[in-house]
């Protein structure tokens, strides 16, 4: 099988609505890898283990997941624009109120109320980069994915600067640069058309009933399982500061971003979307071992995380439109229903690690997940024929999605009103 070729406008030069809002997606981003370094020092100062902190990460993916089955009908009714610039207040709010707090159970509590806002904000930019980007879906996503590689690479980075003054400090940055991409949206962003059909709050789950679609949301999920697992856990065995912390994560995020935007898309020309998913995978797998047998050593840790960001970033640019080209619905609904399951496994992981941490040893963990991502790869492959006579009806990587089927929103083979949820999700929105 072979990727769709053609030559497309370049995805650097668009209207200012749109680097509006990537603007904002990168310091949404970034507010992944800013938490990050402080994960250590966070368990110390507040006298918390690793899983009672990895509750962090599951209170805020568990609601991003559970929020993407109503961002479509939220986002309908109130429009694009409404819902980016509510997404942002709301995380505002509580990364500042994460950074007052004096208990890990009240940051825990505050991160679930930063999902809402994420799963508003993260659902609906997409949908308006695609509906107003020069160079079609696949530049949409490259622009995208570009957004979100210079976000998870400079966030860890400034994460580990503010980190190393306290731990409060990532807090209050997040809620710093989201008032500041607020300001922008505001600015920017004009009103945008509401889409002329409203989206059921059960089309997400009625849209899982397809098997492709299915199929991308289990394997999804099985691949966030193992992503989280490796950024919820890997700090701890490296025994780092946060500065230095900040700088490993930087280097990691830089490799995501440059595999996303250079290396995913040449790969996918030359070799098809599924045989370099089930290579990558593979990959993630070898990487999550190495990690688990040198748990003990933190220069092997150290390096398997930076190596696995080039993993990472060819993943999350072919599954964002591996997941388009499969389902036979509008993109906002495919991607709430595939947002709800990858971010549901992304949630269950640091909470499963922990618990396997404390019971057993630190190893255990990221042997799970190195069989998480090996475990994706027949689940992957129970949908390739799908993916494959999909990828074939293509032309010039826009993917076709058959207009016969309508569960609400624009019919397919169109880009989403912008009005609906947005289109595909990266791991780390986290």
């Amino acid at each position: 099988m072979s990727a769709p070729h053609g030559k497309a406008a370049s995805p650097f030069k668009q209207p200012k609505a749109v680097w509006a809002v990537a603007f904002a997606c990168v310091i949404s981003f970034m507010g992944i890898g800013l938490v990050d370094p402080i994960l250590p020092a966070l368990a110390e100062s507040l006298h918390a283990s690793p899983s009672q902190v990895s509750l962090l990460f599951s209170s805020y993916l568990i609601v991003t997941a559970v929020a993407m089955l109503i961002v479509g009908w939220f986002s309908s009714r109130f429009g694009a624009k409404r819902t980016l610039v509510i997404g942002l207040a709301v995380i505002v709010v509580f990364a500042a109120l994460a950074g007052c707090s004096g208990s890990i159970n009240g940051i825990v509590g505050f991160r679930a109320g930063w999902g809402l806002g994420n799963a508003l904000f993260i659902a609906t930019s997409l949908a308006v980069i695609v509906a107003s980007a020069s160079g079609g879906f696949g530049g949409a996503i490259i622009l995208y994915e570009t957004a979100l590689g210079l976000g998870i690479a400079v966030g860890p980075l400034l994460g580990g600067e503010l980190g190393a003054i306290s731990w409060r400090g990532p807090f209050f940055g997040v809620a710093v640069l989201m008032a500041i991409a607020l300001v922008a949206t505001l600015a920017f962003v004009p009103e945008l058309p509401r889409p002329a059909r409203r989206t059921s709050p059960v089309a997400p789950l009625k849209a899982l009933r397809h098997r492709g679609l299915l199929t991308m949301g289990i394997m999804a999920l099985l691949y966030n399982w193992g992503f989280f697992t490796m950024l919820g856990y890997a700090p701890y065995p490296m025994k780092l500061s946060a500065h230095q912390l900040g700088l490993v994560f930087t280097g990691w995020g830089l490799l995501v971003a440059a595999f996303s935007v250079f290396f995913a898309p040449r790969l996918q020309a030359r070799f098809g979307t599924a045989p370099v998913l089930y290579a990558n995978l593979l990959g993630l797998g070898v990487v999550m071992a190495v990690i688990a047998a040198g748990v003990a050593t933190p220069t092997v840790v150290i390096v398997a995380v930076i190596v696995s960001g080039a993993f990472i970033g060819i993943n999350n640019t072919l599954t964002t439109q591996a997941v388009m080209l499969v389902s036979p619905v509008e993109r906002p609904v495919a991607s709430s229903a595939y947002g709800f399951l990858r971010f549901i496994g992304g949630g269950l992981a640091p909470y499963v690690a922990g618990k396997l941490a404390d019971a057993t040893d630190l190893s255990v963990p990221f042997y799970l997940g190195a069989a998480t991502f090996v475990l994706a790869i027949p689940v992957l492959a129970g949908g390739h024929r799908l993916l494959r006579q999909a990828e074939s009806r293509t032309g010039e990587g826009e993917p076709v999605a058959p207009p016969h089927t309508r569960v609400g929103g624009a019919p397919g083979g169109t880009p989403p009103p912008v009005g609906g949820a947005g289109g595909a999700h990266p791991p780390g929105a986290r």
